[in-house]
């Protein structure tokens, strides 16, 4: 029995989320149903994160034990052959029957997509998070310096996260604006439960002037969810790397 890699991509809008659920569809039993058709077996997946319903990834990895005699090059394709074009599978490989798609990550990499478009194209809202607010981009550029490093991100974490320990470490996050457009890039060795919603969502709003830029360090040490900003909308959040 083979430890089996897969990377993927995902439009999440038509999901709810990726783990199985009652009564709602979700990307994991729509993969689920894909690998018993090729293989004929339905086995444990394991994911590298937690996603919720409408979120996107541009690289998810889950990992599952498989006996099938599908060579690993053609597996992607056989595969997307039972899938919807929503879900597409770029890789499999056999790994260490070690490997842990969650728990032997290094490193994620987020970005999320905001618009400050008074009004949104009837193409975009499942794909970017409307904030129809004038924005002081280099407010939120100072900002973002208090988040890299080692810190306690109680104050960012919404509530149902079940971790042992709420410290991470950012090491990279950086904000560009063009145009109406908005995009976050977060880098970290873990996150809790809406973490990277709720500082994108506390930056924007200091970009819009409700929270100062100066605040950012004393909501981190305060640990209170009630002193960070919103939760920015699920549409704009993408996975884009992990690191192993």
């Amino acid at each position: 029995m083979q430890n089996i890699m897969i990377h993927l991509q995902f439009d999440g809008s038509g999901f709810h989320g990726f783990q199985r659920q009652i009564n709602a569809l979700t990307i994991e039993e729509v993969l689920l149903g894909a690998i018993k058709k090729i293989t004929g077996e339905s086995p444990v997946l394991t994911g590298c994160s937690r996603t919720d319903s409408g979120v996107h990834a541009l690289d998810y990895v889950r990992n599952f034990r498989s006996n099938t005699k599908v060579p690993m090059d053609k597996l992607p394709f056989a595969l997307n052959t039972k899938l919807p074009s929503s879900i597409r599978v770029f890789s499999a490989q056999a790994v260490k029957e070690d490997f842990h798609a969650r728990f032997s990550a290094k490193s994620k990499t987020y970005i999320y997509k905001a618009s400050t478009a008074k009004i949104l194209s009837p193409f975009l809202p499942d794909y970017v998070y409307h904030f129809p607010y004038e924005i002081n981009i280099e407010s939120i550029k100072k900002a973002v310096g208090f988040f890299v490093g080692m810190h306690d991100f109680s104050a960012f974490m919404s509530a149902g996260g079940s971790q042992k320990t709420t410290v991470r470490e950012v090491y990279h996050l950086t904000a560009e604006m063009a145009d109406n457009n908005i995009i976050f890039e977060i880098t970290a060795n873990a996150y809790l439960y809406n973490m990277v919603r709720i500082i994108a969502g506390t930056l924007l709003q200091v970009g819009s002037g409700k929270i100062a830029a100066e605040d950012i360090p004393s909501i981190i040490a305060g640990g209170k969810r009630k002193n960070a900003g919103i939760t920015a909308g699920a549409e704009g959040l993408y996975l884009k790397e992990i690191i192993y």
